[in-house]
């Protein structure tokens, strides 16, 4: 499950200027993605476990754009 969001608000400056504020946030609910169990019969201690995961933690970034 991955879910992304994004929030902005333009403010005009000129006829042909404006400026825009940006809030995006990439995995919200930051749920983790497991990796697949081990399956090396040789190592014992961590057969069948899951000892990994695939996506990376909560991500927020604020960004300012010139539009023109």
């Amino acid at each position: 499950f991955d879910f992304d969001a994004s929030l902005f608000k333009d403010f005009p400056i000129k006829e042909r200027f404006g400026l825009q504020f940006r809030f995006e946030a990439f995995n919200v609910t930051n749920t983790p993605s497991f990796a697949n169990p081990n399956s090396d019969l040789s190592q014992a201690g961590t057969f069948g476990k899951i000892t990994s995961t695939y996506s990376g933690a909560r991500e927020l970034q604020f960004a300012l754009k010139l539009k023109f």
